[in-house]
């Protein structure tokens, strides 16, 4: 029962939870990103070299037609697809540039957050301490018996 009690409170830390939340979250990022390269950018660039499906771009390493689909080519053996490669790098890159917009993006309102609160705390006259306080009191009560007011 220890370990059980013990592994609710790991699953039940935030950060954790965060984890699995980022990893769904970024999960159907990635098929958003895969269906806009491959529905909305590739079939331009694709148009422009020839009008065929980009992704299906090879070269056949055992004497396949070229005039095959990716998938056909490949039963008949190993083929260079480099229309797919070509289709995923940009995958990749549409995705490491969304998430350097984020990350660049959170760092700015992380060091704005820092930078106000450390204004404020430079604005703010420091507490007087309570010994220097009363030490104060001390001498103002003096200086009035000292001097009479008139």
């Amino acid at each position: 029962m220890a370990m059980m009690q013990e592994f609710k409170e790991f699953a039940m830390k935030g950060n954790v939870v965060d984890l699995a939340v980022g990893v769904i979250i970024g999960g159907a990022f990635g098929k958003i990103v895969d269906s806009l390269v491959a529905d909305i950018i590739m079939p331009p660039i694709g148009k422009l070299f020839g009008g065929l499906d980009f992704a299906n771009y090879y070269i056949g390493l055992n004497g396949q037609a070229s005039n095959l689909s990716l998938v056909e080519a490949k039963k008949l053996g190993a083929v260079f697809a480099y229309g797919n490669f070509a289709t995923i790098l940009l995958n990749f890159i549409i995705l490491a540039f969304v998430i350097f917009q984020m990350v660049r993006l959170m760092n700015k309102a992380r060091n704005l957050s820092h930078k106000q609160a450390e204004e404020a705390a430079e604005a703010a006259p420091a507490p007087v301490p309570e010994d220097i306080a009363l030490l104060r009191e001390i001498r103002d009560s003096l200086k009035n018996k000292l001097l009479p007011s008139a």
